[in-house]
């Protein structure tokens, strides 16, 4: 297990010292040494990802086995081999213009060097992605890592810091459990680069602790992510694709649907899809295909949104028969919430569960105005086969990233950067972006032999007039 609590400061400090100094002494690591680096990143993932699932599951109470696989080890090990198809172009010196009239013969470049030690704050609900998948765009850059996990990826946590060593020197990379104020100590390290995935709140300590040391950060949060279901779109098309990335990790996705508009009328037709499908997918509410909520804190805060949306006149609808939620399981069956209250729990919070609340709209200005009345959110599924409207909607609502016709799947897309906007994040990750937020595009000039810009050396006379005349006529 990780250090006892009293000593994981000294060990943070110790373990930036170790990484700082292994920097130094090997700035720049060539192509082959990274390729290496991620090569036994993969194998690891490979040769351990039954025990990974298993620590997981165990972190969760219950975790699908198929979820994990789908969610965190395939994204893991197939993004690591888009890096290493991609990193020598990646790496390549960068030819840039040069202004020939004051510095003819000179050349100038951006070579992309390794920041030195990159901090990764992990969130509990995708624990393997969010730690690994940032990990391999670190060491593509060239750097050295920290990584600390969640306090509910315990199990996780224990065994990355056991079998990881194996694998990594701790002078490359190593893991850290939260055992109680390590995120805090964590945070307020002198870091060349912090990524922060969590919640809001969270987010805004992080980044207040990291600005004492003006180190820069790249925050992942969250949002209430609309569906937008346009008339146009087959209305069982988009229930099966809703449905199925809500209830994904049962909700637990920042990226997942949070609520979903519908034109009017079509919302008794949705919620008659919707249970036919949850039918079939969850038969029941101890399904092994349905992942449990992560502890008990999560699962009361849920069962008290509905009870508040219920409380305040909206329809509360299971979508499964028997039992609306199983306190031993710690599960909670999907629902579907009607005529919530824009000041309910439910239309206030990131719901981060299995509850759906939908919405009707007259036209589609009243959707584009309600979203943007909030907070702008991660991601936005625009719903529709008619291209301009699609347009218009990605043109008037903002937002981190946006699936078509679907939902939270641009986040799966290697080649594509993924990360929020105003208050769900900043900067990003993934794809050629990912390389570049860990690496410093350090511009480089180089003077000719012979500088033209000798000729406006002082004492400034009338060489010195025409010449500047020249160069602002």
């Amino acid at each position: 297990m990780s250090e006892p609590e009293t000593s994981a400061p000294s060990l943070l400090d110790a373990t930036l010292a170790l990484q700082r100094q292994a920097y130094h002494a090997h700035p720049v690591p060539t192509l082959q040494e990274r390729r290496a680096d991620l090569r036994t990143l993969q194998r690891f993932i490979r040769e351990h990802k039954d025990a990974l699932c298993d620590a997981i599951s165990a972190d969760y109470g219950h975790r699908s086995r198929h979820e994990t696989l789908l969610a965190e080890v395939f994204p893991a090990v197939d993004g690591i081999d888009h890096v290493l198809r991609h990193l020598r172009g990646w790496m390549r010196p960068q030819r840039r213009a040069v202004d020939w009239r004051n510095f003819f013969g000179a050349r100038n470049r951006v070579m992309a060097q390794p920041l030195g030690v990159v901090g990764v704050i992990v969130p509990w609900n995708f624990p393997l992605n969010l730690s690994l998948i940032p990990l391999s765009y670190i060491f593509a850059a060239g750097n050295r890592a920290m990584v600390k996990m969640s306090e509910n990826s315990r199990h996780l946590a224990a065994y990355l810091i056991k079998h990881m060593p194996a694998y990594f020197p701790p002078e490359k990379l190593q893991f850290f459990d939260e055992t109680g104020g390590v995120g805090v100590a964590f945070s307020t390290l002198k870091f060349d680069h912090l990524l922060f995935t969590g919640s809001g709140q969270t987010g805004r300590a992080v980044m207040t602790a990291a600005a004492q040391n003006l180190c820069p950060v790249t925050l992942e949060l969250g949002g209430k992510a609309p569906a937008i279901v346009c008339d146009d779109f087959p209305l069982a098309t988009a229930v099966e694709r809703i449905m199925f990335v809500k209830l994904l990790n049962a909700g637990q996705i920042c990226t997942t649907v949070d609520h979903a508009w519908l034109p009017a009328g079509k919302v008794d037709e949705f919620v008659a899809l919707a249970r036919r499908i949850v039918a079939v997918r969850y038969p029941q509410l101890s399904s092994p295909d349905y992942t449990a909520i992560i502890d008990e804190r999560a699962f009361e805060r849920l069962l008290a949104a509905l009870d508040d949306a219920r409380n305040r006149g909206a329809r509360v609808l299971p979508l499964l028969d028997g039992p609306a939620f199983d306190r031993q399981l710690r599960k909670i069956a999907p629902h579907i919430v009607l005529d919530a209250p824009s000041d309910s729990v439910l239309m206030q919070r990131e719901i981060f569960g299995p509850i759906l609340p939908l919405r009707s709209y007259s036209t589609l200005d009243e959707v584009v105005t309600a979203i943007n009345a909030g907070p702008r959110p991660l991601a936005v599924y625009p719903f529709s086969h008619d291209a301009h409207r699609v347009q218009h909607l990605i043109d008037h609502v903002m937002s981190g990233g946006v699936s078509v016709n679907d939902a939270l799947f641009h986040v799966g897309q290697h080649d594509l950067p993924f990360g929020g906007v105003g208050e769900s994040g900043m900067g990003h990750y993934h794809g050629h972006e990912g390389f570049e937020t860990f690496s410093k595009m350090r511009p480089v000039f180089y003077q000719a032999r012979f500088s033209s810009l000798r000729f406006l050396w002082p004492p400034y006379g009338q060489l010195a007039d025409r010449v500047l005349a020249f160069l602002i006529r």
